[in-house]
């Protein structure tokens, strides 16, 4: 443990600091990366389209390029993704900010569903955006099931190296995603709000695709466990979720050959990822592994104001590879 987190009192709880990490408070107003923000649609594979913003820095002059990885079921505007970029806008630093497929308003670009065993497409992105200014030291920050995406791009830089990309940043990471799906469950207020979300999002899906897909009985189900053992059964080739999970895991020994500096970010009391699995973690000497007591899930906020205590750490990863 490094720079030890500690909360005013009355944020210190763990669903004070998960549930402020999705507030809005302070995220919309005078913030550059969305003022300089530009849509643009990528084709990392095949016939898959994926939706990003691009806010390069106002003055030309940037310090590098960072790209943001969102969570399940959030997007490139939740609120800890438009807090981070800002920071990073503000300290001159430009900023992509990616949309999976059917997140954010993208649910029509893409016929297929999105799974988190996609990574050759969230990898091709990774690779375009890191070229678009190539001469610049590039970044990657993922928050929760982006933080596992963030893990897993930096596992494939072992044998797809990205020459620019210096540092990756991974907050409450998703290591074992069976453990994390079931823990959602486990707590009335964290199933409601994703149960909520994730049907929104197919909803979405089946007006766009009614010949494609019928979600209605899927709608009735009660958990977020249920609903993933009928999605994949009916949609997928993973008729086990075990299996599935199983697929994106990062646990053990999985980064252990890791090239790439990487640092990781965690909370002991963080409701959705077991703080032990990170205990458990195999990893190389260039990886640094960051657990704190408090903090829950994606949010070691300071204030109710919205500053992070995680920004000051990836500040000082930054400034190592700026002239």
């Amino acid at each position: 443990m490094t720079d030890t987190f500690i909360p005013p009192f009355y944020i210190r709880g763990t669903f004070a600091q998960t549930l402020l990490a999705s507030s809005k408070i302070g995220t919309r107003r005078n913030n550059p990366v969305l003022e300089h923000a530009r849509k643009v649609i990528l084709n990392p594979i095949d016939d898959v389209r994926l939706q990003g913003f691009y806010s390069p820095h106002a003055d030309g002059q940037a310090r590098g390029v960072v790209m943001l990885l969102h969570g399940w079921e959030g997007s490139v505007n939740s609120a800890y993704i438009l807090r981070t970029g800002r920071f990073l806008h503000q300290n001159g630093f430009s900023v992509f900010r990616l949309n999976y497929r059917d997140h954010g308003d993208t649910h029509h670009l893409n016929p297929g569903l999105f799974y988190a065993i996609l990574l050759d497409e969230v990898f091709g992105v990774v690779q375009q955006v890191a070229a678009y200014e190539r001469e610049l030291p590039f970044y990657v920050i993922g928050f929760s099931m982006g933080g596992n995406f963030a893990l897993r791009i930096a596992r494939r830089c072992i044998e797809h190296p990205i020459p620019n990309l210096k540092h990756v940043f991974s907050v409450s990471p998703v290591l074992d995603p069976e453990k994390s799906t079931y823990a959602i469950d486990k707590y009335p207020l964290l199933r409601k709000y994703f149960r909520k979300r994730w049907s929104q999002s197919l909803q979405k899906k089946q007006d766009l695709f009614p010949d494609l897909y019928n979600f209605n009985d899927v709608f009735q189900l009660e958990t977020i466990g249920e609903m993933t053992e009928v999605m994949l059964q009916r949609y997928s080739e993973f008729k086990n979720p075990s299996d599935y999970f199983r697929q994106y895991a990062v646990t053990g020994d999985a980064l252990a050959a890791l090239t790439t500096p990487t640092t990781v970010l965690t909370a002991q009391d963080d409701p959705i990822i077991p703080s032990a699995d990170f205990y458990d973690l195999k990893l190389p000497p260039s990886a640094e592994l960051i657990v704190q007591r408090y903090g829950g899930h994606n949010g070691f906020l300071e204030t109710l104001s919205g500053r992070v205590w995680y920004q000051k750490k990836i500040m000082e990863k930054l400034m190592m590879f700026v002239s």
